[in-house]
């Protein structure tokens, strides 16, 4: 491996890891999951996924090659056992600046205190909807909406501040809650994202008809509470990032279908049984498993081989072709193997 970290072929670096830690969900979002497609017993099987051990060396492996943040995903993360064991020994690899979690918030309450103990830095929920009927629509019966409230004021009171929300949206389904979520946001102190309805994976029934561009979410919100653009924090934030005039804090727009920002992302991602997808939207997958019996060395080699033949830009392309579907129906990797 060079003493130089790795870009890809548009030179892009490897900055962002999105880790699953389990296939595993308790709900079935119809965008995600869809409950008639994946069945309840869907990633329970333990052996499949990766150790405690393999995680740890993996991502020293990817530290090497100059990644800085990584986020747990899922599935549902907190279905993992002795969770915050995890994050308490990734928490102190060296050249590791932030360690983030997303989850769907339904078991947070009962977590929250020990992974801020363990060292997790910040947490994201899912949160489509404030209404507690179309909430338990929208996860495929499965969840209530009470408890994932409950679960983001456990959060906060264990010292994750910001929260930050996110929200997909499809029209005709949830966008008449934007005004809600934005109010539920400032009133707390947390940072609400609303993510464009995107064609991941092939289960979810995408059509660009359910799109709400990010441009008509933000119009919405300014005419209600006027908003001012903030600068990126830094280079390839995948959020378009906006101040409330009146100082209750910000609201960020993910536009990857209206606006896509392939050009300047440096994320990779890795499926709980240790494959790595150069692009949300890949196709397949490259195993990572049997480098990790050889060590964070051969692993980072391996990785920054695959990174430097990286070409991906499919939210782009997909734009260049935004009078039809074209590219929407080739097979992706679904959402919930690689957490978003």
């Amino acid at each position: 491996m060079t003493a130089v970290l790795p870009r890809d072929l548009l030179g892009r670096p490897l900055r962002d890891l999105r880790l699953s830690v389990i296939e595993a969900c308790n709900f079935r979002c119809p965008y995600c999951m869809p409950a008639d497609q994946i069945g309840d017993d869907y990633g329970l099987d333990a052996a499949s996924r990766l150790s405690f051990d393999e995680i740890e060396t993996l991502v020293r492996g990817f530290v090497q090659l100059g990644v800085r943040k990584l986020r747990l995903t899922g599935g549902e993360p907190l279905l993992r056992k002795r969770l915050p064991e995890l994050v308490r020994r990734l928490a102190v690899i060296d050249g590791l600046e932030d360690l983030a979690l997303t989850t769907n918030g339904s078991l947070l309450a009962a977590h929250a205190q020990s992974l801020r103990d363990a060292g997790l830095r910040r947490i994201t929920v899912s949160l489509d909807t404030l209404d507690p009927v179309l909430f338990r629509e929208l996860s495929g019966g499965r969840g209530e909406l009470a408890s994932v409230l409950a679960g983001i004021a456990a959060a906060k009171a264990a010292g994750f501040t910001p929260i930050k929300l996110n929200c997909v949206l499809q029209r005709g389904v949830n966008d008449d809650g934007i005004v809600d979520l934005a109010a539920y946001a400032r009133e707390h102190g947390h940072v609400l994202r609303f993510i464009e309805y995107m064609d991941v994976g092939t289960c979810n029934g995408w059509s660009r008809e359910r799109v709400v561009p990010s441009i008509e979410v933000r119009d919405r919100i300014h005419a209600r509470w006027p908003l001012q653009p903030l600068d990126p924090n830094y280079r390839g934030e995948v959020a378009s990032r906006h101040a409330f005039v009146d100082g209750a804090g910000e609201v960020g727009f993910v536009s990857s279908v209206s606006a896509p920002f392939c050009g300047d992302c440096h994320r990779a991602r890795v499926s709980a049984d240790g494959q790595l997808y150069t692009c949300l939207f890949a196709g397949a997958g490259h195993a990572l498993r049997p480098l990790l019996a050889q060590g964070e060395n051969a692993l980072a080699s391996y990785v920054e081989g695959l990174w430097e033949q990286r070409a991906d830009r499919y939210s782009e392309t997909r734009r260049i072709g935004a009078g039809s579907e074209a590219g929407a129906s080739r097979r992706h990797v679904e959402m919930f193997l690689v957490g978003g």
